[in-house]
């Protein structure tokens, strides 16, 4: 009698413990997919940012080499 109820203590110990530790790295890993979406789009538009932050500066040196070949 005291064997079984043991062994139904710790199956039940066991599998409640499961289950938490299933639903908290669950919630992590839906916090850690998020906060790597979020970055990545951080980083695309900073990326597309400096891009067009190029292009501008290379476009005004272009121009003002271009106005001092035409005097």
């Amino acid at each position: 009698m005291m064997r079984k109820r043991l062994f139904w203590f710790t199956a039940g110990l066991a599998t409640t413990g499961a289950a938490i530790t299933h639903f908290s790295l669950r919630d992590l890993w839906t916090d850690f997919a998020s906060l790597s979406y979020d970055l990545e789009q951080k980083f695309n538009n900073l990326e597309t940012r400096v891009s067009n932050l190029e292009g501008a500066i290379g476009n005004n040196s272009t121009s003002q080499k271009d106005e001092g070949n035409l005097n």
